[in-house]
């Protein structure tokens, strides 16, 4: 396809010889030079162009994309903005449903308008959501980051963020909004499918790989939300947060440093909430102060969708919308999001009042542009036809429908590998796995009973395109093969009878459907309850933004559902496809099974199902804790020894399965700890080696996590806190040495003078299969002086692993 596409009756052609050509052209210069040869050459107007982006929706019939209309914002006049140049456009591809080549096409034409209509030629960069992969129609869906916490498997994440990238760079998407950095504090809080989980140092690795995978394939990765959003009182979406200065810095923080040390991400969002009373929209000290001038972030930041305005609406700190845009610039924030709003008039009203200095939007379009250099978006030969489209021999819409696949057979075995081992076996009585055929004692009638027995989107998380826009779209087709929970039971055990019935809504209040569903339960082998959430946003599911929870009893009358099936004496096996963690009641104990799947993707229901047979070994392990009564929260494993049971309450937080839990279908055994160095300076290292072994019969992964224990410190800890894990694939009798190397700089702590500081004393390092199950302790003394570190120490312990050839 030419570059130069085809206009007719699609807006105005562009203008190419009147583009202004210079040094901002030369591929030989750094991004930098050129930014600044651009910015001299700029006006005001068309500087303050590039802050800001317009929400548009692509055209199914390959026009020019459309401005999207929100009732939070007012229309925009392409027309009047364009001439000065734009920054960003804000999902093309999902704001309304699209063929993909289509969909790429009215981009490219858009693209075309664009730079035609301002002097430089400058394209716009067009951003998209991608937290479950690239939310469009058609596209991969696949598990949210709840589950790629669960995997303990940053290099698989890895892998599938960059199948995500290629499908965004390929149809003309430069920027990913995605991953989301937030540490879970209160699980109540809606958006904790959208998190990794309650550790920061599970976070940090898991999204740091997603970055490095998403960067990979050329496009921009953006850590969100900065900093705090996930700390809310009560779990309430963007209420405000207390915590103080040393719970951000030790739990809140620490992702978001070690994805910007180790990543190479560009794009960092500024979180919704204030800390304190202070914004993070508004924070100078936080996104200029501790993200560039201490960590040295040389890229973005980006708004929150409308976040620069709610400085205004919600938090009260600017009478104007002028005043909005100069705190948020001033204090760091480059690019307003997702229209204009703050950044437009309002910004131009303050600059010539006085209110703000050019400086500072110099300062932000100078990181706009060297990013659109890195991107290539300043080249001479720059065209708009994106990969997909390069080969197409004619701009016909009708022609290019039908021809982009964004959910291919290779997206679609990366999403089940990470569904599988995303699957976290709760609890077993020995009833799983399943035989599948009669001979071996497969179940002949299996009671599926639950609201999520029989629901295609069951499996989807609340930013998953078919949830968060299809909705809006009803006689629209998913995009997407979603096989039910009951299909992927009948294609697992095709010779067992599989029996259905819901039993009550997944949200209601209704019981008069017991009735049916506990007499199939009675008449069955086996009753698998298929429970948990439905994704939504603001108040149209039980989980995801805007959907927080008073309490973790299971949505509607599930829980009344699930106590009365476990007594119909038939052995029940819980399923859960759910957002967060929820109290099982009498079922922690009581269930046959119990089989947790945090929304697993378009592949989940046939993870699960393999889960159940056996033909997966299962190898997830809890990314969160699952309390044990509905109301004790927050319950995080990172709390202090007052935070955890004690006498001086009758309130008992323990969880029913711990951070890190997660059964297999065989047996381990660890042995052989050697401590080679029980003594370390405070500027020194531990060595320590152990053998984990598979006792049993079957293949299986065994999760070797290391916390870190520090009796007395000078500042209150939490009882244990990773700082290490390593997953460990073994057959039957196959052992492997674990030899690990552990910085003392991992022992570090923000003290009483707000420094990060590592102490003399003693500590444990205790290694397990999860925070309530430490199978072994090494007790260590680190000695000399307090010393005080910064964001230059050692994140990271080193591990080896070796399989030994031995015979058990």
């Amino acid at each position: 396809m030419t570059a130069n596409i085809d206009h007719a009756g699609t807006g105005t052609p562009p203008a190419a010889t009147d583009r202004l050509t210079g040094p901002w052209h030369d591929t030989t210069l750094t991004p930098e030079a050129r930014a600044d040869a651009l910015l001299a050459a700029m006006t005001l107007q068309e500087k303050t162009a590039q802050l800001v982006g317009v929400w548009v929706g692509a055209s199914d019939e390959g026009g020019e994309v459309a401005p999207f209309q929100h009732d939070m914002e007012e229309p925009v006049d392409l027309d009047e903005l364009l001439p000065h140049g734009l920054g960003q456009l804000t999902r093309p591809f999902g704001t309304a449903p699209v063929d993909p080549a289509v969909g790429a096409l009215s981009l490219a034409r858009t693209q075309e308008r664009i730079t035609g209509a301002n002097r430089f030629g400058i394209p716009a960069l067009a951003h998209e959501e991608c937290l479950a992969g690239f939310a469009t129609w058609g596209a991969t869906a696949y598990p949210v980051p709840l589950s790629w916490g669960a995997t303990f498997d940053p290099e698989l994440i890895g892998e599938m963020a960059a199948a995500i990238g290629r499908d965004l760079r390929s149809v003309g998407v430069h920027q990913g909004l995605a991953p989301v950095l937030d540490v879970v504090r209160d699980a109540r809080w809606g958006r904790v499918e959208e998190t990794i989980g309650e550790d920061p140092y599970l976070v940090g690795t898991v999204a740091t790989a997603y970055v490095r995978g998403l960067e990979s394939a050329g496009v921009v990765a953006t850590l969100k939300h900065f900093a705090g959003y996930s700390a809310s009182r009560a779990g309430r979406n963007l209420a405000p947060v207390g915590m103080g200065a040393r719970e951000r810095a030790d739990v809140i923080l620490p992702p978001f440093e070690m994805a910007v040390r180790e990543s190479g991400v560009r794009s960092v969002m500024h979180a919704y909430t204030d800390t304190d009373g202070i914004p993070s929209a508004a924070d100078g000290p936080l996104l200029t102060g501790l993200l560039r001038d201490t960590w040295g972030f040389g890229g973005t930041v980006v708004a929150d969708y409308f976040g620069i305005a709610f400085l205004k609406t919600l938090h009260g700190v600017a009478g104007s919308y002028g005043e909005a845009a100069a705190a948020a610039l001033g204090a760091g924030v480059d690019v307003e999001l997702p229209t204009v709003k703050t950044f437009g008039r309002p910004l131009a009203d303050a600059l010539s009042e006085g209110l703000v200095p050019e400086a500072l939007v110099d300062r932000a379009v100078r990181r706009v542009l060297v990013q659109k250099a890195q991107l290539g978006l300043l080249d001479a030969e720059w065209g708009p036809v994106p990969p997909v489209l390069a080969a197409a021999e004619e701009a016909d819409p009708e022609a290019l429908r039908g021809t982009v696949r964004l959910d291919t057979e290779e997206n679609r075995a990366l999403a089940r590998r990470v569904a599988e081992e995303a699957v976290v076996l709760l609890r077993n009585d020995g009833t799983l796995p399943l035989a599948v055929d009669p001979p071996a004692g497969a179940p002949a009638r299996i009671a599926l009973v639950g609201p999520n027995a029989d629901t295609p989107t069951a499996v989807l998380g609340c930013y998953s395109f078919p949830v968060h826009v299809g909705g809006r779209h009803p006689g629209t087709p998913l995009g997407l093969a979603l096989p039910t929970l009951r299909e992927a039971l009948a294609a697992e055990f095709p010779h067992s009878e599989i029996v259905t019935a819901p039993g009550a809504a997944l949200d209601g209040r209704d019981t008069d459907g017991f009735g049916e569903a506990l007499a199939l339960a009675e008449g069955a082998d086996l009753v698998i309850a298929a429970l948990g959430d439905r994704a939504g946003l603001f108040g149209r599911g039980t989980s995801g933004e805007g959907c927080d929870a008073q309490d973790l009893e299971l949505p509607g009358v599930q829980q009344h559902l699930l106590d009365a099936l476990l007594d119909t004496g038939t052995p029940v096996v819980v399923t859960l496809l759910a957002g967060r963690p929820y109290a099982l009641g009498r079922a922690a104990d009581e269930a046959a099974a119990v089989v947790q799947a945090f929304f697993p993707g378009e592949e989940g229901t046939r993870a699960v199902a393999s889960v159940l047979s056996g033909r997966t070994a299962p190898s997830g392990r809890l990314p969160v804790s699952v309390p044990r009564h509905p109301g004790s929260q927050p319950s995080t494993y990172l709390a202090a020894r007052l935070g955890h049971a004690s006498e001086v309450s009758h309130a008992d937080p323990t969880p029913a399965f711990g951070f890190g839990h997660g059964l297999t279908y065989t047996a381990f055994t660890w042995s052989d700890l050697v401590v080679e160095r029980e003594q370390a300076s405070t500027e020194g290292e531990f060595a320590l080696s152990c053998t984990v072994r598979n006792t049993g019969g079957r293949e299986g992964t065994e999760v070797v996590q290391v916390y870190l224990h520090d009796p007395v410190a000078s500042v209150v800890q939490p009882v244990q806190r990773l700082i290490g894990y390593v997953r460990l694939g073994l057959r039957p009798a196959e052992a492997a040495r674990v030899r690990m190397t552990v910085p003392a700089d991992l022992a570090s702590f923000t003290g009483r003078e707000g420094h990060r500081i590592v102490e003399p004393g003693a500590l444990e390092l205790r290694l397990g299969a999860s925070s309530t199950d430490t199978r072994l302790v090494a007790r260590l003394t680190l000695t000399g002086p307090v010393r005080t570190v910064d964001h230059t120490r050692r994140l990271h312990m080193g591990v080896e692993a070796e399989i030994l050839t031995d015979a058990p």
